[in-house]
């Protein structure tokens, strides 16, 4: 494999959404990642491809974890491995017996990757959530939506995978590193809620400074309360998108519409105007197409784009240009983000079923043949 983290090894310990897209994220740039599903998963190997994309490039075994030979096959992988990361409630790596204290004593420069909603610690350590829950509380939900709507969740790309997944790879490539130079390993503990904090970093810097109201939604200028920052419905119902905060950039917008001279738009930053001027840019671009709104805007400064679907993005010459979408095994994906001019990543391969390689990696990984044979035998390892 290629990329800038080819030849780490790690052990990604099977779960959904933030851990699977950080494994992901690292096996994309060339680290070889193991999924580790559940024995109980296997259900042979269906002509249909796996569809999680999530799970793409990388190598799946399956064990069981609650059988002693599994547990056992695993911490032999650890003694191989350079980072585990896993995305179970606080204390169930433990119960199973593979928590860090385990893993760093069979390997003391492992890094034990730990993805929660909570943390490992605070009175809601313990409790379920979801992606939603966690961008509540880490104050970011409540600034997104316009000012009639109540919060508008963003799908759950800013708690699972912003806030979370990339978090998570960040804080094991950032302890590898570390581990270079010190030789020992260490835990990092990844909360999703932490991290859309982190996320939110600028807001409060612009709330301090009194450019974003934080006791309104949709007032500010970035959230859909300035006229040159939101999207506009086209005369065929699609939508485009405006950006035009600098002053250049906004009197380019001005002098395309025929606006330069009008006295109330040269007023950008007057919030008094902010609700009738939308009103009247929502007019103006209700009067052409999304296509036709291209041809006049695209390629220039004004901060403008089209809002597209996700087939639509696929297809859009930018992106095709630039290769941001590949198909991998007939399905259509973004490709691995970000490039690189020497150490450019493998074109990533398929999702693999659940125990599809068990026996040929824990053979690559040196545990011997016969000991293979005698754990699927026990059942505490299987081979689809």
């Amino acid at each position: 494999m290629s990329g800038p983290l080819s030849g780490y090894r790690i052990i990604e310990i099977a779960g959904i959404g933030p851990g699977p897209f950080a494994a992901m994220m690292l096996a994309d740039m060339g680290a070889e990642v193991i999924r580790v599903d559940r024995a109980q998963a296997v259900r042979g190997i269906p002509a249909e491809p796996v569809r999680d994309v999530l799970q793409r490039h990388r190598r799946n075994i399956a064990l069981d974890l609650k059988h002693p030979d599994g547990v056992a096959v695993l911490l032999d992988l650890v003694a191989e491995a350079d980072a585990l990361i896993e995305g179970f409630r606080p204390g169930v790596m433990e119960r199973l017996g593979v928590g860090p204290e385990v893993c760093l004593e069979r390997n003391p420069r492992l890094v034990f990757g730990r993805m929660t909603g909570w943390g490992q610690t605070g009175p809601y350590a313990m409790a379920a959530g979801h992606d939603i829950n966690y961008i509540a509380l880490g104050g970011a939900l409540a600034h997104i939506g316009r000012a009639d709507s109540g919060p508008v969740p963003p799908l759950n790309l800013v708690g699972d995978f912003g806030g979370g997944g990339m978090f998570l790879a960040y804080g094991v490539v950032c302890a590898l590193l570390e581990a270079q130079r010190s030789g020992t390993g260490q835990v990092v503990d990844a909360a999703m809620v932490d991290g859309t904090a982190t996320l939110m970093g600028m807001f409060w810097g612009l709330s301090a400074s009194g450019i974003h109201d934080p006791s309104q939604r949709g007032a500010s200028m970035l959230d859909t309360g300035a006229h040159f920052y939101d999207t506009y419905q086209c005369s065929d119902g699609e939508w485009i998108s405006l950006g035009s905060i600098e002053p250049q950039f906004y009197a380019e917008l001005l002098s395309t519409l025929g606006l330069a001279d009008d006295e109330q738009f040269t007023r950008q930053m007057d919030r008094s105007l902010w609700p009738a001027l939308k009103d009247r840019l929502r007019d103006i671009f209700a009067t052409r197409t999304r296509d036709e709104w291209c041809a006049l805007m695209e390629h220039t400064d004004i901060c403008f784009a089209p809002v597209l679907t996700m087939t639509e993005a696929a297809a859009h010459p930018h992106n095709v240009e630039r290769g941001t979408f590949c198909e991998v095994a007939g399905l259509t994906q973004p490709a691995p983000a970000p490039r690189f001019s020497r150490t450019v990543p493998d074109a990533p391969g398929p999702a693999a079923h659940p125990g599809q390689h068990t026996r040929e990696v824990l053979l690559a990984w040196g545990i011997p043949a016969d000991r293979v044979d005698a754990v699927i035998d026990a059942g505490a390892a299987r081979q689809a």
